[in-house]
């Protein structure tokens, strides 16, 4: 479309506002509906609603309403007549929120809300713009957006152009410099000299540069660019801009205290004309400071919600702080904790119903018994009729589930893993399980298949057909085809030679399981492979969280005691049940949970360098402990009823045991609103590894929360930790078929009895625990299975 034909809505050009006492204004007003919509808003909230003139900042708290508030607003904004549905532009982050908000907004006010063609998110509104103006920057209207392989692909054909070594400076690392220099809205020409010449030896600018040309020739964007184009559109041709800036009388913004420089920038530019911007958000909420949103850096830029009234002077700012969601003890708590930060405009969380249980404090002595108390509990809410849905766990870090997962397996507790896949799923996961099911299994083609390539060695797709093909002729595993291969002219020499090299390291790496633990088998097989390496090299924001998955999966094979019977375990977790119509726990990192809520929140691993995160605090200082205090807050305020925090005494980090400080948020808690649990003196499961160890004995730890859990672990005899002083440490238990079975219970089976299992075949029971069995079955070997899954013989 060129410039002259913005496309206005043919309101936009016939429209006309009543003058303020004017004679249609009055006749308007007379005749007005009423405004049922409005009935059932608080105070704060009607006020927010009524303020439609001028800027407007809603500070809204957790669980106060804010949803309502803007679907009321824009229904009102309709109702009365100040805007059409094509005036109003309505911002959101999500597309589920978008669709949800106008299922309101068309609840409220009827079919009309189906003309809010501008309700969307940043990146879809972006979209829309550019596709109507796209030849005045440089692309046709019909442009492709790229997802994330294939920008990862034309990066990589960029620096290869350049003639840089792509192995030393990876694709995935110039990305994350491109992509936050447009969630700043830095196009090539602005970026600077300083931070262009931190990738490739000064190359940086200039690959830029070269990646936007190219993207051009393609007529192509990526996601940054939806608003970077935007922005430029609008500096370049500033009678485009007024069109926009006209055509919207009113703009609202939903989890505004999220927006990234340049969404800031784009919402800047557009309510610079009639300033009828509302803008609704939670500076105590802002936890995505690593991905680009402004909240308190303290640095070139200032927090967005921070700077509001600066940049629009005299806006009404109300807040929101009468909560419907949580107990008042929740609500105290977290509002303690939150008031220890400085970069904040301060509201306080209230509510008018009943305190509710307080916040609880749990001590474990490792992260194993912190996950045996966590499902003993649940266990004990799910046997008083609590939902388990209603039940979530919130961890800092996603390496904190494997322990997690594992124990509620074992225990038969249906679980799901919202924003991300379960432990064994990830991909960094499988990718290495695969290496060792070849070590242990040399036939395994499909894992064989998957890591043949992985990291990258010159082995693709022209190889693995050849391999294919004289595995298919000879009827012999992949692995098989592969000797023969090599000893042949099949292949050229370098691939040959590598696949040569592949089939000794898998040798070398058999040969040592047969000497070694397996999870020193494991760390030399990720190391000697390069797949670490590989990871180490990564420059993306999640690749530091993929290193510590694996460390993570190396450390939880010492509790097995060989490869085999830990892959046999995998095996169970990963086939659990996933049927949605199940109720499940719900786990998930903190920042997955934005926006949820439960009735019981379990928040493990409170300690000191895991929460606060030690490299958020290395990083950002004190914009970084701030953050990390807003995601504790989060986490509180995702309760409803009840609110459970654990911290361990001794946790694995980086593959060493070390011992751990309560975290420092603990003591942000008002100890009016909080308890500390005395942690159950019988366990069903064994011991820790630190049996017979007095936890708490020679402490120095002085903070008032350590004091109490001391105090309380000190009322028994012995620490609580009596019932565990016989018996070594036991690994998991590995649970065969389907888990619908509790842990816990008799059997009637007895040592010596011969039982029949319907995959298994016929074997003799050798021991008894609970409801499950160790079996010697005559063909299958031994396995432990679970007594509803056998049967037994005469």
């Amino acid at each position: 479309m060129n410039q002259s034909d913005p496309r206005p809505d043919p309101q936009d050009s016939l429209a006309h506002e009543p003058a303020a006492g004017s004679l249609s204004a009055r006749a308007r007003a007379a005749v007005a509906p009423q405004s049922p919509y409005l009935n059932g808003l608080n105070p704060e909230q009607r006020a927010a609603v009524e303020a439609t003139e001028g800027p407007v900042l809603v500070l809204a708290g957790a669980g106060t309403g804010k949803t309502r508030v803007l679907t009321t607003r824009i229904a009102h904004l309709i109702a009365t007549g100040k805007a059409y549905p094509s005036q109003i532009l309505s911002v959101t982050f999500t597309n589920k929120a978008a669709r949800e908000m106008r299922e309101r907004i068309t609840a409220v006010i009827g079919p009309v809300a189906e003309g809010m063609q501008w309700l969307g998110t940043f990146h879809s509104i972006g979209t829309k713009i550019l596709r109507r103006h796209a030849e005045l920057v440089g692309l046709r209207s019909d442009f492709t957006i790229l997802g994330t392989d294939d920008q990862l692909r034309l990066m990589k054909q960029v620096i290869e152009a350049e003639g840089i070594d792509e192995k030393r400076w990876p694709a995935r690392q110039l990305a994350g410099h491109i992509d936050g220099w447009k969630n700043r809205g830095l196009g090539p020409d602005q970026v600077p000299a300083g931070e262009a010449g931190a990738f490739a030896n000064g190359k940086g600018g200039r690959l830029y540069r070269a990646y936007q040309e190219r993207l051009k020739t393609l007529n192509a964007v990526d996601f940054g660019d939806l608003l970077l184009e935007c922005l430029r559109l609008w500096r370049e041709h500033p009678d485009i801009l007024e069109q926009y800036q006209n055509r919207f009388r009113y703009m609202l913004v939903d989890e505004y205290q999220d927006t990234n420089v340049a969404q800031y920038l784009w919402l800047r530019l557009l309510a610079q004309a009639r300033k009828n911007l509302c803008c609704v958000g939670d500076d105590d909420q802002s936890i995505y400071g690593w991905r680009g949103a402004e909240v308190d850096k303290r640095g070139a830029e200032v927090d967005n919600i921070l700077r509001f009234e600066h940049d629009f002077p005299g806006a009404t700012v109300i807040r929101l702080e009468r909560n419907y969601r949580s107990t008042g003890h929740i609500l105290s708590a977290a509002s303690g904790l939150i008031a220890k930060n400085q970069g904040r405009l301060g509201k306080t969380l209230r509510t008018e119903d009943e305190p509710g249980e307080k916040v609880t404090i749990t001590g474990a002595w490792d992260s194993e018994e912190e996950a045996r108390l966590i499902g003993e509990e649940i266990e004990a809410l799910h046997a008083k009729k609590h939902s388990l849905s209603e039940i979530a766990i919130l961890v800092r870090i996603s390496a904190q589930m494997r322990e997690i997962e594992d124990r509620l397996v074992t225990l038969g507790v249906p679980y799901r893993v919202i924003g991300g896949p379960r432990f064994y799923e990830r991909a960094e996961i499988r990718d290495a399980l695969a290496y060792l099911r070849v070590v242990n299994q040399p036939a395994d083609d499909l894992a064989f298949e998957r890591i043949v390539n992985t990291p990258k060695r010159g082995l693709g797709d022209a190889t693995i057909q050849v391999l294919h093909n004289h595995a298919r002729a000879a009827r012999v595993p992949l692995m098989e085809a592969a000797r023969f291969i090599v000893e042949t002219d099949e292949l050229k020499p370098k691939p040959r030679g590598t696949l040569r090299d592949l089939l000794i390291s898998f040798g070398r790496w058999a040969k040592l399981s047969e000497t070694m633990s397996q999870s020193e088998v494991a760390q030399t097989v990720l190391e000697e492979s390069g797949y670490t390496d590989m990871w180490q090299k990564d420059k993306s924001a999640d690749a530091a969280g993929r290193l510590e998955n694996l460390k993570e999966l190396v450390r939880s094979m010492e509790e097995f005691p060989d490869l085999q019977s830990f892959l046999e375990h995998v095996s169970l977790v990963m086939e659990a049940n996933e049927s949605d119509t199940v109720e499940r726990v719900s786990l998930m990192t903190l920042h997955a949970a934005k926006g949820l809520e439960f009735d019981t929140v379990f928040l493990p691993g409170w300690e000191e360098g895991l929460f606060p995160n030690q490299r958020a605090l290395d990083e950002s200082g004190r914009a970084g402990l701030e953050e990390e205090r807003r995601l504790a807050h989060v986490g509180i305020t995702r309760a409803r009823r009840r609110a459970k925090i654990y911290f361990a005494s001794n946790r694995r980090i980086h593959g060493l045991w070390n011992s751990t400080v309560p975290s420092r948020f603990i003591d942000d808690l008002p100890e009016s609103n909080v308890e500390v649990a005395e942690a159950p003196a019988n366990f069903s499961y064994g011991g820790s590894r630190f049996d017979r160890m007095q936890p708490f004995s020679g402490s120095s730890y002085q903070t008032p929360g350590w004091q109490r859990a001391q105090a309380h672990r000190a009322s028994t005899d012995d620490g609580g930790y009596s019932a565990r002083r016989s018996g070594d440490r036991r690994g998991p238990m590995l649970i065969e078929g389907e888990l619908v079975a509790k842990s816990t219970g008799g059997s009637g089976f007895k040592l010596g009895g011969r039982v029949l299992h319907t995959k298994f075949g016929p074997g003799t029971i050798e021991a008894v625990d609970g409801n499950k069995l160790t079996v010697e079955f005559d063909k299958a070997g031994r396995k432990m299975v679970l007594d509803s899954f056998v049967e037994a013989l005469g």
